[in-house]
């Protein structure tokens, strides 16, 4: 277990039950375009789609490790902040909040560095990847932050509970990246059981409709992570977008291969690399090079293995942020129409 505790200024643990709080919705949420937050994309996200995103009315989140050191993040987190609030100054409009991805691992040696740029900077929103560690969440907690950690079943959310975070991202079947297995109904309904707060819901969720779909099925957010893949603002090359837009559903592999945790990656891009289907149903992980540290190494995997999930099968473009922000909120809204004009019939 990661310590974390020199972080918090009141020196001790969060003791935050999340069936102690009604607050299911932040502050932030009546201001969004829609109720959609863009994920941390591994390698993809970089400030241009944060910005982009949170103009555009939807909360934008990058991975602190999508730069190599913390000072070159601290310098993307200053840039982020420093364009939004020219944004808001010029249009008189409210940008929507950032956040950012952190990895609570003893695996990642940035992360008491990265969570201090965090709270030196007052980041709106801090997602935990892998650990929700109390030191962390009361760190957040002391300038007003907001704490979202991702999790793939209901024990992970009991953990994340008793840490006392904010909401919780559920990462259901079909999901991009480390993907859960679970179906998202049935997660929900579990998390529900034990948690109270605001749900964010990941898994197979690249439309307006789907974004819908997740309210209705009981969550907050939507998250939307492989669609903002095939933006022209993310940082994915060219091929990676081609890819997509070429795939479905059916050439999305789930392996512990590339990383050693079961994720969910493109078959083509599995096979360039010469990673058979034999290799990929084994459990244990590929050695990319030893000479290179476990971050390295990492990266290495995840820069010529794409990652991608079920919602590649409704990908078929590569638009601006804003085109696609503008045609969520069409797809959404009408079907939220849809969905009330039934009450006339039933």
């Amino acid at each position: 277990m990661i310590s974390l505790k020199a972080l918090n200024p009141f020196g001790k643990k969060e003791n935050q039950d999340g069936n102690n709080s009604t607050m299911s919705k932040p502050n932030f949420y009546n201001d969004l375009s829609i109720p959609i937050i863009a994920a941390p994309l591994f390698l993809i996200s970089g400030p241009k789609l944060v910005i982009e995103c949170c103009k555009n009315g939807i909360v934008g989140t990058f991975p602190a490790l999508n730069h190599r050191t913390t000072e070159g993040f601290e310098q993307w987190v200053i840039q982020i902040k420093d364009e939004l609030s020219e944004f808001e100054k010029e249009t008189g409009k409210k940008a929507a909040p950032f956040g950012v991805n952190l990895i609570v691992h003893n695996t990642n040696p940035r992360i008491r560095a990265d969570l201090k740029i965090c709270v030196k900077h007052k980041v709106p929103i801090v997602i935990t990847s892998l650990g929700a560690v109390s030191q962390l969440v009361g760190a957040v907690h002391s300038y007003g932050g907001l704490v979202y950690h991702d999790i793939i079943k209901k024990r992970h959310a009991e953990k994340a509970s008793e840490a006392g975070v904010d909401g919780l991202i559920l990462v259901s079947a079909g999901a991009g990246g480390h993907g859960g297995t679970l179906n998202p109904m049935s997660l929900i309904s579990e998390v529900k059981k034990v948690f109270n707060k605001t749900l964010i819901l990941s898994g197979c969720i690249s439309t307006g409709v789907d974004a819908a779909a997740a309210l209705q099925m009981g969550a907050d957010f939507a998250y939307m992570g492989t669609r903002f893949i095939n933006t022209k603002e993310s940082l994915a090359e060219d091929g990676y977008k081609d890819m997509i837009i070429n795939s479905d559903a059916n050439d999305i592999v789930y392996t512990a291969a590339v990383s050693g945790v079961n994720a969910n990656f493109l078959k083509p891009s599995l096979e360039a690399m010469g990673i058979t289907e034999e290799m990929w149903k084994n459990t244990k992980k590929i050695d990319f090079g030893k000479e290179l540290s476990a971050a390295e190494a990492e990266a290495k995997a995840w820069k010529t293995i794409w990652s991608a999930g079920h919602g590649v099968t409704s990908i078929n473009d590569c638009p601006s942020v804003q085109e696609l922000v503008e045609k969520l909120k069409s797809e959404f809204v009408s079907s939220i129409r849809k969905q009330s004009e039934l009450l006339d019939r039933f």
